[in-house]
């Protein structure tokens, strides 16, 4: 336990060590707080839970106690009514001469609404005297009747039965009641001799079930009532259970003190209050879900997390504002020193502000950005002419063998008294150099650009005793674009002295200017050989070595860095060829003017 409390202080610590001054500050205060909040809500919880478990226990105490009531006047109503008859009417009736029809059939009237009928049966099961029905019916055997033999069996004491369709008499009606039966023995005088029988009073059920129906304990639940046995009295889903559809746990309720407790029925956890109906043994039951109850809590817990959410809220937002007060200015030169880090040198952003240490600390490292960026001036400084001086080492490249070639031929010529030629190759190479100095200029329009390349192609083609055909072609718009020297010539000779080597004549190269929105392209073709895909892309790729053959040597890997240097890597070449298809290196250029202005 110990270790393991290490390992996670340990953790806490890695990750605090991560997170910022303010964060850090912010989230010790607000987990110290929500902490103790959670300590208070949680005490707060389960007090809640428990009152309203008493609460809830003292709130169907009170039911029971009251139904029981209801109730106990109910069934008194009864005995008396039981009574009347048995002390009032048969007590004083010798039956041999005296009829207690009469009387009988007064307290029936009196009491109609609560009694379905009457009867005195003697000790064989004959009708003595009934209101309001006296035909028995002829499947009617009253001494197998359950309240008859209680009866008999409890001489001295009144039976109360459990409810029943009351079949005894021949209803003209046809109707059925569901009634309880008040049975007890009684002593009978026929011409002063004392024999023995059994008074019925069935109660009408629909008054037990109406005082019962009436109470309201809440969402799921109920009160029903069992005799002593655990025979079920009333319940409010009676028909279900006698169809075996639900099940109550009566027979155990019936075994239960006076009093409440939990139980758990049918894997359903549930408060159960018991309070016995004195003389008749009956037990009424209440039964309360505790899921009813938790369901409040529930409701309790959600009020009582969004107070919390709330009150978290505001006390983060306290927290960060006084945390920051203490942590901005240490982040705001956090800040700072991120932005030396990804480049921004000016001194002017970096804050100075906070405690004396923080302020000190503040002005050294503007002390220390102004020193570098004078450093990096230098750097500046230097690495622009290492460029201007690799940008012009590249368009040195031109191979002497070159000159030296044209200048034999030339001069062959001339021998020849081919005046002319030699004429016309003199005057190319005087405006191939021409354009090449450019006036120490490295950016010229595309048609000095495709100027050079045609003086540079007529002198090939002379050279090469038309071992060839050019054109060159420019779109209008193309022309007054701003191009870097001496890139199209290299792609020109490359495509004579590999392209076209093998080929003795029919060779064709063409040189295209055209403009596709704000992007220039420059297409090189010819239908030499070609080559295959793979070796086409491998003649760009970085890290590999170019062997050059004839020609000026300054190759495409150059031509490619030169153009990257000036406008960005989004351009250079792309290189397009078949075998015995021939080839089509194309340069892709910003379509600028030669102000540097977009075209």
């Amino acid at each position: 336990m110990e270790n393991q409390f290490r390992k996670t202080t340990e953790r806490v610590r890695r990750f605090l060590r991560k997170r910022s001054l303010q964060f850090t500050l912010s989230i010790s205060f607000t987990v110290v707080a929500v902490v103790g909040m959670a300590l208070v809500g949680v005490s707060l919880a389960m007090r809640y839970v428990s009152s309203t478990e008493e609460l809830t226990t003292r709130n169907n105490q009170r039911i029971v106690d009251q139904v029981n009531i209801n109730l106990d006047s109910y069934l008194r109503g009864m005995m008396r009514v039981s009574d009347s008859i048995y002390y009032s009417v048969i007590k004083n009736a010798d039956l041999k001469k005296d009829s207690i029809s009469g009387p009988m059939s007064l307290l029936y009237e009196t009491n109609h609404d609560q009694i379905i009928s009457v009867g005195v049966f003697s000790e064989t099961g004959k009708v003595i005297a009934a209101e309001p029905l006296s035909d028995l019916k002829e499947t009617a055997d009253v001494t197998h009747q359950a309240w008859f033999r209680n009866a008999e069996a409890r001489i001295e004491n009144l039976h109360f039965s459990t409810p029943h369709v009351e079949n005894l008499f021949q209803d003209p009606d046809n109707k059925y009641h569901w009634v309880v039966s008040l049975s007890r023995y009684v002593e009978l005088t026929s011409a002063g001799t004392i024999t023995h029988g059994v008074l019925l009073v069935d109660m009408n059920f629909s008054g037990i079930e109406q005082i019962c129906s009436n109470v309201d304990l809440g969402k799921s639940s109920y009160i029903y009532i069992t005799d002593g046995s655990g025979e079920i009295i009333y319940h409010p889903r009676q028909e279900l259970i006698y169809s075996n559809l639900i099940h109550e746990n009566n027979r155990k309720a019936a075994g239960y003190q006076d009093g409440t407790r939990s139980e758990i029925f049918e894997n359903e956890e549930r408060l159960v209050t018991v309070k016995t109906v004195g003389y008749t043994g009956w037990k009424i039951v209440a039964v309360t879900p505790t899921k009813d109850i938790t369901e409040n809590y529930y409701q309790y817990t959600l009020f009582a997390l969004l107070c919390a959410a709330f009150a978290s809220f505001l006390l983060i937002f306290v927290n960060m504002f006084l945390s920051s007060r203490i942590a901005t200015p240490i982040k705001q030169l956090e800040r700072s020193v991120k932005n030396i880090e990804d480049g921004d040198l000016d001194e002017t952003k970096i804050t100075v502000s906070g405690s004396y240490e923080v302020r000190h600390l503040g002005k050294t490292i503007r002390s220390m950005v102004r020193e570098m960026k004078h450093l990096m001036s230098d750097i500046v400084r230097e690495q622009e002419s290492k460029r201007k001086s690799e940008l012009d080492a590249l368009q040195s490249q031109i191979n002497p063998h070159f000159l030296y070639n044209t200048l034999d031929a030339i001069v062959w010529m001339i021998e020849n008294e081919n005046y002319r030629d030699a004429e016309t190759m003199v005057t190319s190479l005087a405006r191939l150099f021409r354009i090449s100095l450019s006036k120490g200029r490295n950016i010229v329009t595309v048609a000095d650009e495709l100027k050079h390349v045609q003086n540079y192609l007529i002198i090939e083609k002379m050279r090469f005793k038309n071992k060839f055909e050019f054109t060159i072609e420019a779109e209008p718009e193309t022309r007054a674009c701003s191009t870097i020297k001496l890139i199209v010539q290299p792609l020109v000779e490359n495509s004579i002295h590999h392209g076209l080597e093998s080929m003795d004549e029919d060779g064709e190269i063409r040189v295209r200017a055209y403009r596709r929105g704000e992007d220039l392209y420059i297409d090189v073709t010819d239908n030499g050989l070609g080559m295959p895909k793979e070796q086409a892309e491998s003649l760009l790729k970085e890290g590999t070595v170019t062997v050059h053959g004839k020609g000026s040597g300054i190759g495409l890997k150059n031509v490619q860095e030169r153009i990257r240097l000036y406008f960005g890597r989004e351009y250079g070449l792309t290189i397009l060829s078949e075998p015995d298809e021939g080839t089509t290196v194309r340069i892709h250029l910003p379509a600028r003017p030669m102000d540097g202005g977009t075209a």
